[in-house]
């Protein structure tokens, strides 16, 4: 399922599956990788925004602290920093003609650049050399396409605004319009807990022995490799 494929594009490097649940934002990871548009024309240019997740501390959405192509390799170029950001400049055709090759791809197919990316993090993480933790991300080339829009957005029963006060010992229901068979949702949180994570229709509860207040952040990954999310302090009352 193309949806499956995308999952796989964002590799945690660090975490600690065996303690912490998928759907829990209170630990150091890279949550998602995000390209600004996820497929662009020769010439045009997107840029690598990572969504990143800390114990202790706040989501924070940023660039890398580095980047680079993993593949075709005759397209090495076309990622490179520039003022604080990292950016993606779509080759001309003449270039993505030898990236098919490249990659034995049909004439007439758009080119999958896999970018490679890093974090440096404040503190030792359990990563492979205790300082950084890695995701790819694919940005599709020789094609035009947008990052999906979060719509239909309820959370409890209603449209969320800027902040989120929920009640205690009650389910409150998490939606999002989507097709879970052709986009991926994640629900995370460091309020409560999180129930069905990994649908579009999620909730959450939060018990006298959870957290009473974090935040609670949902991703949607389209599938051509588009992603959005959104973030929100949250809190029981």
């Amino acid at each position: 399922m193309k949806a499956v494929a995308i999952a796989a594009l964002v590799v945690l490097v660090g975490c600690n599956a065996d303690l912490d649940e998928p759907w829990q934002l209170d630990h150091d990871r890279i949550i998602a990788v995000r390209a600004e548009p996820p497929s662009i024309l020769p010439g045009e240019q997107a840029t690598i925004e990572l969504l990143l997740g800390f114990e202790g501390g706040p989501v924070q959405a940023r660039p890398p602290d580095f980047a680079g192509v993993v593949s075709p390799m005759s397209l090495t170029s076309t990622v490179k920093p520039d003022a604080g950001q990292w950016i993606v400049t779509a080759p001309t055709a003449e270039q993505l003609v030898a990236a098919r090759a490249e990659l034995e791809l049909p004439a007439d197919a758009p080119v999958p650049l896999r970018i490679g990316v890093g974090v440096m993090w404040p503190r030792p993480v359990a990563s492979p050399d205790g300082m950084t933790f890695g995701a790819t991300k694919v940005v599709w080339l020789g094609e035009s396409a947008q990052n999906p829009e979060l719509v239909g957005m309820m959370i409890n029963g209603g449209e969320p605004g800027s902040e989120l006060v929920v009640p205690k010992d009650e389910k409150v229901p998490l939606f999002v319009e989507a097709d879970d068979t052709q986009a991926i949702v994640n629900w995370l949180t460091s309020c409560g807990e999180m129930h069905d994570f990994d649908l579009h229709a999620a909730y959450l509860v939060v018990t006298p022995d959870t957290p009473q207040e974090g935040e609670l952040a949902v991703v949607l990954r389209d599938d051509r490799g588009g992603v959005t999310w959104r973030i929100w302090p949250i809190r029981a009352e």
